[in-house]
């Protein structure tokens, strides 16, 4: 029986409760049971005190103790875009394998994208991923079912049934639904389960093939670039449905200083749009292609250093909701290619905190800042009840040494997927403990 756990003397931040100082959790039947904060009596700490009255002094020598002095103390990261590859591309990732990536990169809930084999459009795919993460994950995962059947863009999947199995949203990541009438029926239809529809924004007709940014950088290098515009008219034409529709609009892995600007523009206007970037796009430039590097190929590419600036700019100011990995493994062999053929993507579970962290560094944004777009904006969005460490909620947590620094070791990753461009960084910050529905796992400091 789980005798309960207390991690004391952490720097705890919580933004849906206003914390942000020292104190004690204590956990029982993998709940928060109380928090206690030190110093000053604060409301919740006065709550929390009526609460610890009820545990007797003999019950609280009993619980495990977590020494988290000198650590920051968060809700569990939550990932509302990744890719699990199960079923189907099992020699890619698993659940298993992915989960226990994400818990070692803090995350403690993931939402996994529709792109496998089958695709996940009917509830039959939704439900095996349900039940595979419940009897092989380490985390909690969350399914995002496809918007159209097989993801052709070409007839609605039956979202309905999807949801009822569990799925919390839908997208066709991966293959932008360019049929304007779909997208508003999709729009349409979620309004029914306020679900939000999570869109990759590429026109087709212009991305044309493009492996990299267009630029300058791809002409010398003789690769097919993509222009900034592919983005930002799908951006623009989702926006216009999400107004038309009432629908709950998801913008994805946002690359681009007039997407950026075309959100903000949306949000004023109150349409109901929220979005995501990724570390990335707030880290590397398309510079890191050169010397054909397939590990920094990416859809949507690498921008410029004008496009950071800008994604930046719209976390600080809260134009862009979340930051989320898609993390997207791939075999060792389909990296080794010519870069034309190679697949895009980067595996991302396991640098995402401590690259994201740079952001507190550089004062973009604040540590519970960070944690509002890593954790509570990303429940929010998706109507999860996590991403919090109020009393009753799921004992999901992280605990993050940010100052402990160490070098990215691709080879070590706990993720199949070893293709990332940042092998080699030396980076900061990395949680120690990460604590699933009160199951601890440690990782060393």
């Amino acid at each position: 029986m789980d005798r309960g756990i207390i991690i004391k003397d952490g720097h705890l931040i919580d933004p849906s409760q206003g914390i942000d100082g020292t104190g004690d959790v204590i956990i029982l039947g993998g709940k928060i049971a109380n928090i206690v904060l030190k110093g000053g009596d604060t409301d919740t700490e006065r709550h929390s005190k009526e609460q610890t009255q009820g545990t007797s002094v003999t019950g609280m020598k009993e619980l495990r103790s977590i020494d988290a002095s000198g650590l920051c103390v968060l809700p569990g990261l939550i990932d509302m875009h990744a890719h699990l590859r199960e079923p189907g591309f099992e020699y890619k990732e698993t659940i298993a394998t992915g989960t226990m990536a994400a818990v070692r990169g803090g995350f403690t809930s993931v939402c996994c994208m529709a792109n496998t084999n089958p695709v996940n459009d009917n509830a039959a795919v939704t439900g095996f991923i349900v039940n595979r993460a419940s009897e092989k994950g380490y985390c909690t995962v969350f399914p995002i079912g496809a918007i159209t059947k097989g993801q052709r863009g070409e007839e609605l999947a039956e979202m309905g049934l999807m949801y009822e199995a569990g799925a919390v949203a839908f997208s066709d990541d991966g293959r932008p639904l360019m049929n304007g009438l779909i997208m508003r029926r999709a729009l349409e239809y979620s309004r029914m389960f306020n679900a939000p529809i999570i869109s990759h924004c590429e026109d087709l007709n212009l991305s044309d093939g493009g492996v990299m940014h267009e630029g300058h950088l791809s002409a010398i290098l003789g690769l097919r670039g993509v222009p900034h515009a592919a983005e930002e008219i799908m951006v623009m034409r989702d926006i216009i449905l999400a107004e038309l529709t009432g629908g709950r609009l998801h913008v994805a892995h946002v690359s681009t200083e007039g997407a950026v600007r075309l959100i903000r523009q949306a949000k004023e206007r109150g349409i109901s749009v929220t979005a995501e970037t990724c570390p990335h796009y707030f880290t590397i430039t398309e510079d890191a292609v050169k010397g054909y590097n397939t590990y920094a190929k990416v859809n949507p590419p690498l921008r410029t250093n004008q496009d950071i600036s800008a994604i930046k700019e719209g976390l600080r100011d809260g134009t862009i909701d979340v930051i989320a990995t898609d993390h997207a493994p791939h075999h060792r062999d389909e990296k080794f290619q010519e870069f034309d053929k190679a697949p895009f993507g980067i595996s991302g579970f396991e640098t995402a905190l401590p690259l994201s962290l740079r952001l507190v560094e550089e004062g973009i944004i604040t540590v519970p800042g960070l944690v509002q777009k890593m954790a509570l904006n990303p429940a929010r969005t998706l109507g999860l009840q996590k991403g919090t460490l109020r009393t009753g909620a799921d004992a999901d947590l992280v605990i993050v040494d940010t100052k402990r620094e160490f070098e990215v070791k691709p080879d070590g990753f706990l993720s199949m997927g070893k293709n990332t461009p940042f092998g080699g960084w030396v980076l900061k910050g990395t949680p120690v403990v990460t604590l699933v529905k009160g199951r601890c796992y440690e990782f060393g400091q």
